[in-house]
């Protein structure tokens, strides 16, 4: 199981419950996160997915995502 960091434009909690079902969709819950206190706002996740998944996902619902 790889871990994979993303520079994102998650800024609050509203964000993150936009974003949760897409993300949920491609992991199991729980393994993912977005440090809200990064100025980065570093999303992690941890699963068997590509770099190319979560940043489709998140576009999908208007995100970006940078793979650090």
């Amino acid at each position: 199981m790889n871990t994979l960091k993303f520079k994102t434009n998650i800024k609050c909690s509203g964000c993150i419950a936009t974003v949760t079902p897409k993300l949920n969709a491609l992991t199991a819950e729980e393994n993912w996160q977005v440090d809200l206190t990064s100025p980065d706002k570093v999303l992690s996740v941890e699963g068997d997915v590509t770099p190319e998944q979560v940043e489709k996902a998140l576009a999908e619902v208007g995100y970006k995502a940078e793979i650090l």
